[in-house]
C-alpha cells in the first residue's frame, strides 16, 4: 500500500532520526558536570532509541514495500515508540524536578510526581494489553483513546511544571509550549487518522516539536 507521503515522509524521518541521534551524543560528549545535560541526552537517545523501531520499517516500506510482511515489525515498533514516549517524559519530569525542586514545597513535588509515575504506569501496561491490535493495518481508535488518556496527562503535568518555573532559569522558558504543541498535534493523529490519513501530516510538525525540545537542552 503506498504511503501517503511516500519519499518525503522517509526522507523526514531519515534527517529526524540522525539529528536528535547527533544531538544526543553532542549533549552526552559535552556533559561533563552537568546533571542536567547528561539527562537530556539520555532523553535524546531513549527518544531516539525508540522511534527506530517504529520508523525503520516504515522507511523500508516506502523504499521497498512489501508491507503485509513486515505488518508485525511496524506494529511491534509503534508499540515501542509509545513506551519508550512516556519514558521520555519521565526523564524529562525528572529533570525539571532537577532544575526546580528548590522552589516548590516537598508534598506538592511528591503528590505530582507519583501522579507523573502512575500514570506512566498505567499508560505502560494499557500499551502492553493485546487489545490494542498494534499488527493490524488500522488499529481500534477506542484503545488508541484509552492508552493516550494517561499520557496526555502526564505529558501536561510535567508542560506545568515547566510552565510555572517559565522564568526561573535563562533558556528553559520555552520548554512548556514545545510539550503542549507536540500533544496539540498528536492527538488529532490519534482520533482521525484511520478515518482521515492526510491527518497523519500532524506527526511531521509533532517530530518537529520534539527536536526542538532537545535543542532548548542543547543550547544551555
Amino acid at each position: 500500500m503506498k504511503r501517503v507521503f511516500g519519499k518525503v515522509e522517509a526522507i523526514f524521518d531519515l534527517v529526524y532520526l540522525s539529528g536528535a541521534l547527533t544531538i544526543g551524543i553532542m549533549m552526552l560528549l559535552t556533559s561533563g558536570q552537568s546533571t542536567v545535560r547528561l539527562m537530556a541526552a539520555l532523553m535524546a537517545l531513549v527518544l531516539v532509541g525508540g522511534d527506530s523501531f517504529h520508523l525503520a520499517p516504515r522507511i523500508y516500506v516506502i523504499f521497498k514495500g512489501d508491507e503485509p510482511r513486515l505488518r508485525s515489525a511496524l506494529g511491534r515498533g509503534k508499540q515501542i515508540a509509545s513506551i519508550t514516549m512516556t519514558i521520555f517524559y519521565i526523564i524529562l519530569w525528572n529533570i525539571g524536578l532537577h532544575m526546580f525542586s528548590a522552589t516548590a514545597p516537598m508534598k506538592i513535588i511528591t503528590f505530582w510526581t507519583s501522579l507523573v509515575y502512575i500514570s506512566a504506569a498505567v499508560r505502560i501496561v494499557l500499551c502492553l494489553l493485546p487489545q490494542n491490535k498494534w499488527y493490524e493495518r488500522y488499529a481500534p481508535v477506542s484503545w488508541g483513546i484509552y492508552r493516550n488518556v494517561p499520557f496526555v496527562i502526564q505529558g501536561m503535568i510535567v508542560a506545568g511544571l515547566f510552565y510555572i518555573n517559565r522564568n526561573l532559569l535563562p533558556g528553559i522558558g520555552l520548554v512548556w509550549l514545545a510539550v503542549v504543541l507536540s500533544f496539540l498535534f498528536y492527538i488529532p493523529v490519534v482520533l482521525w487518522a484511520n478515518t482521515n490519513p492526510k491527518v497523519g501530516m500532524l506527526m511531521l510538525p509533532k517530530t518537529c516539536t520534539y527536536v526542538w525540545l532537545l535543542l532548548i537542552f542543547m543550547l544551555l
